[in-house]
């Protein structure tokens, strides 16, 4: 019966094809001609067989790459702290009700295992650590592909992170994800979307200087060259102070941001200390008392998902950019 059945189907799709009729691809095969894929992830070839999914994410600004595409059905769960910005005023907001929260910790082997995990996306510092043991390489033994957030990629010459500008980093990202999970459609127009967003933006007539507080006391932690808030400062009509630091995060002196005397503070708002006591130390704190954005108390918040290559990028650049065009000349 079934040798019978089959040779009727094949002479009926013979007949079909025989008047012209067009037979539409299924979903399955259409996905199975796309793939094995092969995407360039700070710079190494990484091949996909079949679309992922069972995606585990870590971070904030990582999980709403893939919730920004559309995603959600292709993760497993997501790793993050409860205070790195509100989830709930995003327009993939319902994609965190769709996926799971595995932890408010740190990324580990075994959360990944047990989500039986066939993805990690991370990165160096964004939840990648040799120190922790915690790898692309540790989880490849077992069996487990990862892809690293580009604006966290180390230069090859040490464990100094940034490769590209990180703008292009996050555009990058997309761009690899559209094709990795057959979006490609999704990630063209978000890009396209990013870009004019960000076209539209007025540039200021001069470019206040600006200081990025992220935290630390003895020392500052704040952003250099290739994190995505120096462009994002850049993007908005401001200059970076420690733009000229070839890293991503970094720590400075405090002898250096005096000396620079920046006209704005921007604040990095996450974990403990919260924004305002933030504010409290650096208002409080002797040597920063004649730097110009202290006596003129030009500090602005922002959330660290606004500061880290994420699909919030466009949007604070827009928000730093309306705060920059007050600043007054000196």
């Amino acid at each position: 019966m079934r040798t019978k059945a089959v040779a009727t189907t094949a002479l009926l799709t013979l007949g079909l094809t025989a008047c012209g009729a067009e037979i539409a691809p299924t979903e399955a095969s259409t996905a199975s001609a796309h793939y094995p894929v092969t995407v360039e992830n700070c710079g190494e070839k990484l091949t996909f067989a079949q679309k992922p999914a069972r995606v585990v994410t870590n971070d904030v600004n990582i999980t709403e790459l893939m919730l920004s595409l559309g995603l959600a059905d292709r993760m497993a769960g997501y790793v993050m702290p409860d205070d790195k910005g509100q989830v709930d005023k995003v327009a993939w907001k319902d994609g965190y009700q769709q996926t799971q929260w595995l932890s408010k910790k740190v990324l580990t082997k075994e959360i990944a295992l047990d989500a039986k995990a066939d993805l990690v996306l991370a990165g160096w510092h964004y939840g990648f650590d040799e120190g922790s043991g915690v790898t692309p390489q540790a989880f490849k033994t077992l069996g487990i592909d990862s892809y690293v957030l580009s604006e966290s990629c180390r230069s090859g010459k040490g464990t100094e992170r940034g490769v590209m500008d990180p703008l292009e980093a996050l555009y990058t990202d997309l761009a690899n994800l559209g094709e990795v999970f057959d979006v490609k459609d999704r990630a063209d127009k978000l890009i396209g979307d990013f870009k004019a967003q960000i076209a539209a933006v007025p540039q200021p007539e001069r470019h206040p200087s600006v200081f990025l507080y992220d935290s630390g006391q003895d020392k500052p932690y704040t952003a250099g060259k290739f994190a995505a808030a120096n462009e994002i400062i850049a993007k908005a009509g401001g200059t970076n102070i420690m733009g000229d630091l070839a890293d991503t995060w970094v720590t400075a002196g405090w002898e250096s941001v005096v000396q620079r005397d920046p006209e704005v503070i921007v604040i990095n708002n996450y974990a403990t200390p919260n924004a305002e006591d933030k504010r409290k130390f650096l208002k409080s704190f002797p040597p920063l008392a004649n730097v110009s954005a202290i006596k003129n108390d030009r500090i602005f918040v922002m959330d660290y998902v606004d500061l880290v290559e994420s699909p919030r990028n466009p949007a604070a650049i827009s928000s730093l950019a309306d705060y920059l065009r007050t600043v007054p000349a000196r």
